[in-house]
Protein backbone atom coordinates (compact mmCIF):
# COMPACT_ATOMS: atom_id res chain seq x y z
CA UNK A 1 0.00 0.00 0.00
CA UNK A 2 1.44 3.38 -0.99
CA UNK A 3 1.55 6.32 1.69
CA UNK A 4 -1.09 8.07 -0.18
CA UNK A 5 -3.77 5.22 -0.17
CA UNK A 6 -2.84 4.89 3.35
CA UNK A 7 -3.15 8.46 3.96
CA UNK A 8 -6.23 8.44 2.21
CA UNK A 9 -7.57 5.76 4.24
CA UNK A 10 -6.81 7.15 7.71
CA UNK A 11 -7.47 10.85 7.13
CA UNK A 12 -10.91 12.08 7.28
CA UNK A 13 -13.03 14.11 9.33
CA UNK A 14 -16.20 12.37 10.20
CA UNK A 15 -19.46 13.48 12.08
CA UNK A 16 -21.75 11.36 13.16
CA UNK A 17 -25.34 11.85 14.25
CA UNK A 18 -26.22 11.33 18.03
CA UNK A 19 -28.65 8.01 17.18
CA UNK A 20 -27.40 5.55 14.83
CA UNK A 21 -26.47 6.81 11.59
CA UNK A 22 -29.09 5.44 8.57
CA UNK A 23 -27.63 7.11 6.21
CA UNK A 24 -23.99 8.70 4.44
CA UNK A 25 -22.69 11.18 3.07
CA UNK A 26 -19.85 11.33 1.71
CA UNK A 27 -17.96 15.29 0.90
CA UNK A 28 -15.21 15.93 -1.69
CA UNK A 29 -13.50 18.91 -1.43
CA UNK A 30 -11.80 20.64 -4.35
CA UNK A 31 -8.38 21.03 -5.62
CA UNK A 32 -6.07 22.21 -2.78
CA UNK A 33 -8.71 22.68 0.11
CA UNK A 34 -9.60 19.39 2.51
CA UNK A 35 -11.94 17.88 4.07
CA UNK A 36 -12.37 20.94 6.80
CA UNK A 37 -13.60 23.33 4.05
CA UNK A 38 -17.07 21.60 3.60
CA UNK A 39 -17.44 20.06 6.91
CA UNK A 40 -19.27 23.53 8.19
CA UNK A 41 -21.95 22.98 5.85
CA UNK A 42 -23.23 20.37 8.04
CA UNK A 43 -25.59 22.32 10.34
CA UNK A 44 -26.47 24.71 8.04
CA UNK A 45 -28.03 21.77 5.96
CA UNK A 46 -30.58 21.71 8.79
CA UNK A 47 -31.32 18.04 7.69
CA UNK A 48 -34.25 16.22 9.95
CA UNK A 49 -32.47 14.56 12.70
CA UNK A 50 -34.75 11.85 11.97
CA UNK A 51 -32.53 11.09 8.76
CA UNK A 52 -29.85 10.21 11.37
CA UNK A 53 -26.97 10.82 8.99
CA UNK A 54 -22.87 10.79 9.04
CA UNK A 55 -20.85 13.02 7.29
CA UNK A 56 -17.80 11.70 6.05
CA UNK A 57 -15.52 14.50 4.79
CA UNK A 58 -12.42 12.49 3.24
CA UNK A 59 -8.58 14.37 2.83
CA UNK A 60 -7.33 13.85 -1.18
CA UNK A 61 -3.71 12.90 -1.15
CA UNK A 62 -0.84 15.26 -1.69
CA UNK A 63 0.38 15.26 -5.71
CA UNK A 64 1.93 17.96 -7.92
CA UNK A 65 -0.09 19.62 -9.97
CA UNK A 66 1.44 20.11 -13.56
CA UNK A 67 -1.11 23.35 -13.99
CA UNK A 68 0.40 24.77 -10.46
CA UNK A 69 4.46 23.79 -12.10
CA UNK A 70 4.37 20.50 -10.23
CA UNK A 71 3.42 22.16 -6.69
CA UNK A 72 2.17 19.65 -4.35
CA UNK A 73 -0.84 20.01 -3.07
CA UNK A 74 -4.16 17.68 -1.98
CA UNK A 75 -5.81 16.90 -5.23
CA UNK A 76 -8.24 14.10 -6.18
CA UNK A 77 -6.55 13.94 -10.10
CA UNK A 78 -3.34 16.16 -12.02
CA UNK A 79 -4.49 19.22 -13.89
CA UNK A 80 -2.94 19.60 -17.10
CA UNK A 81 -4.72 22.46 -18.71
CA UNK A 82 -7.70 24.58 -17.95
CA UNK A 83 -8.93 23.38 -21.00
CA UNK A 84 -11.00 20.73 -20.03
CA UNK A 85 -11.20 18.37 -23.09
CA UNK A 86 -11.16 14.53 -23.67
CA UNK A 87 -7.37 14.39 -24.38
CA UNK A 88 -6.15 16.36 -21.17
CA UNK A 89 -8.79 14.66 -18.57
CA UNK A 90 -6.34 12.58 -15.66
CA UNK A 91 -8.08 9.38 -16.68
CA UNK A 92 -5.92 7.65 -14.63
CA UNK A 93 -5.90 9.57 -11.51
CA UNK A 94 -9.75 10.03 -11.50
CA UNK A 95 -9.65 6.13 -11.53
CA UNK A 96 -7.55 5.95 -8.63
CA UNK A 97 -10.06 8.41 -6.70
CA UNK A 98 -12.71 6.34 -7.87
CA UNK A 99 -11.58 3.35 -6.12
CA UNK A 100 -10.77 5.45 -2.98
CA UNK A 101 -14.60 6.26 -2.97
CA UNK A 102 -15.63 2.80 -3.99
CA UNK A 103 -13.66 1.54 -0.94
CA UNK A 104 -15.27 4.33 1.33
CA UNK A 105 -18.81 3.04 0.26
CA UNK A 106 -17.93 -0.48 0.59
CA UNK A 107 -17.05 0.31 4.24
CA UNK A 108 -19.97 2.41 5.35
CA UNK A 109 -21.76 -0.72 3.67
CA UNK A 110 -20.16 -3.03 6.47
CA UNK A 111 -21.04 -0.59 9.08
CA UNK A 112 -25.08 -1.19 8.28
CA UNK A 113 -25.88 1.23 5.70
CA UNK A 114 -27.32 0.31 2.30
CA UNK A 115 -25.79 1.83 -0.75
CA UNK A 116 -29.12 3.34 -1.95
CA UNK A 117 -28.63 5.82 1.78
CA UNK A 118 -25.05 6.80 0.49
CA UNK A 119 -25.00 10.37 -0.94
CA UNK A 120 -21.53 11.23 -3.15
CA UNK A 121 -21.40 15.22 -2.75
CA UNK A 122 -18.55 17.12 -4.33
CA UNK A 123 -17.16 20.67 -5.38
CA UNK A 124 -15.01 21.10 -8.17
CA UNK A 125 -12.56 18.40 -8.31
CA UNK A 126 -14.40 16.50 -5.73
CA UNK A 127 -17.74 17.16 -7.84
CA UNK A 128 -16.27 15.38 -10.61
CA UNK A 129 -14.91 12.48 -8.55
CA UNK A 130 -18.68 12.36 -7.03
CA UNK A 131 -20.37 12.26 -10.85
CA UNK A 132 -17.67 9.46 -12.37
CA UNK A 133 -17.80 7.75 -8.77
CA UNK A 134 -21.49 7.35 -8.34
CA UNK A 135 -22.05 6.89 -12.84
CA UNK A 136 -19.54 3.93 -12.54
CA UNK A 137 -20.56 2.33 -9.34
CA UNK A 138 -21.67 -1.06 -9.52
CA UNK A 139 -24.76 -1.03 -6.60
CA UNK A 140 -27.68 1.80 -6.88
CA UNK A 141 -26.45 4.37 -4.87
CA UNK A 142 -28.96 6.95 -3.17
CA UNK A 143 -27.56 10.11 -5.23
CA UNK A 144 -25.01 12.52 -6.16
CA UNK A 145 -24.27 15.92 -5.43
CA UNK A 146 -22.38 17.92 -7.79
CA UNK A 147 -21.01 21.47 -7.65
CA UNK A 148 -19.68 23.79 -9.73
CA UNK A 149 -17.40 20.40 -11.50
CA UNK A 150 -17.53 19.06 -15.01
CA UNK A 151 -18.36 15.42 -16.58
CA UNK A 152 -15.42 14.07 -18.07
CA UNK A 153 -16.39 12.50 -21.21
CA UNK A 154 -15.66 8.90 -20.67
CA UNK A 155 -17.95 8.68 -17.98
CA UNK A 156 -20.79 8.48 -19.82
CA UNK A 157 -19.32 5.51 -22.18
CA UNK A 158 -18.61 3.45 -18.74
CA UNK A 159 -21.15 4.00 -16.76
CA UNK A 160 -22.93 1.46 -15.19
CA UNK A 161 -26.92 0.51 -15.61
CA UNK A 162 -27.22 -0.15 -11.68
CA UNK A 163 -27.53 3.60 -11.42
CA UNK A 164 -29.06 4.80 -14.28
CA UNK A 165 -31.67 6.01 -12.55
CA UNK A 166 -29.49 7.57 -9.92
CA UNK A 167 -30.83 10.61 -8.33
CA UNK A 168 -28.52 14.19 -9.41
CA UNK A 169 -28.32 17.40 -8.46
CA UNK A 170 -26.42 20.09 -10.06
CA UNK A 171 -25.13 23.29 -9.83
CA UNK A 172 -23.08 26.15 -10.96
CA UNK A 173 -21.99 29.46 -10.73
CA UNK A 174 -22.73 31.80 -14.08
CA UNK A 175 -19.74 33.75 -12.79
CA UNK A 176 -17.49 31.44 -12.07
CA UNK A 177 -13.60 32.32 -13.69
CA UNK A 178 -12.28 28.88 -12.71
CA UNK A 179 -14.65 26.13 -14.09
CA UNK A 180 -16.72 28.38 -16.78
CA UNK A 181 -20.39 28.02 -16.60
CA UNK A 182 -20.65 26.22 -19.73
CA UNK A 183 -19.06 23.24 -18.39
CA UNK A 184 -21.44 22.59 -15.97
CA UNK A 185 -24.69 23.10 -19.11
CA UNK A 186 -22.53 21.09 -20.56
CA UNK A 187 -22.66 18.54 -17.80
CA UNK A 188 -26.47 18.73 -17.30
CA UNK A 189 -26.89 18.63 -21.45
CA UNK A 190 -25.28 14.92 -21.30
CA UNK A 191 -26.57 13.61 -18.31
CA UNK A 192 -30.21 14.46 -19.79
CA UNK A 193 -29.56 13.35 -23.05
CA UNK A 194 -28.76 10.32 -21.50
CA UNK A 195 -31.42 10.00 -19.25
CA UNK A 196 -30.55 10.80 -16.27
CA UNK A 197 -32.79 12.44 -13.72
CA UNK A 198 -31.09 15.74 -13.29
CA UNK A 199 -32.05 18.72 -10.90
CA UNK A 200 -30.08 21.46 -12.68
CA UNK A 201 -29.31 24.71 -10.75
CA UNK A 202 -27.44 27.71 -11.58
CA UNK A 203 -26.63 30.82 -9.46
CA UNK A 204 -25.40 33.90 -10.03
CA UNK A 205 -21.64 33.60 -7.65
CA UNK A 206 -18.13 32.71 -8.85
CA UNK A 207 -16.24 29.35 -7.89
CA UNK A 208 -18.30 29.27 -4.25
CA UNK A 209 -21.40 28.11 -2.94
CA UNK A 210 -24.18 30.05 -1.52
CA UNK A 211 -26.94 30.13 0.65
CA UNK A 212 -29.97 29.63 -1.50
CA UNK A 213 -27.62 26.33 -2.94
CA UNK A 214 -27.31 24.75 0.26
CA UNK A 215 -31.10 25.35 1.03
CA UNK A 216 -31.78 23.92 -2.61
CA UNK A 217 -29.24 21.07 -1.51
CA UNK A 218 -30.96 20.20 1.73
CA UNK A 219 -34.47 20.26 0.00
CA UNK A 220 -32.89 17.73 -2.51
CA UNK A 221 -31.44 15.28 0.18
CA UNK A 222 -35.23 15.29 1.74
CA UNK A 223 -37.10 14.72 -1.48
CA UNK A 224 -34.23 11.87 -2.41
CA UNK A 225 -34.27 10.31 1.42
CA UNK A 226 -38.39 10.93 1.85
Amino acid sequence: MSHNQDQLELSRIEINPAQPAKHTIIWLHGLGADGNDFAPIVPELQLPSAFAVRFIFPHAPTMPITINNGYEMRAWYDIASLAIDRSNVDYVGIAKSNAFINAMIEQEVTRGIPTENIILAGFSQGAVIALTTGLLYHQKLGGILALSGYLPPEALIKADPANKKIPIFLAHGSEDPVLPFALGMAAHAGLSEAGYQVDWHSYPIPHSVCAPEIHDMSRWIQKVWK
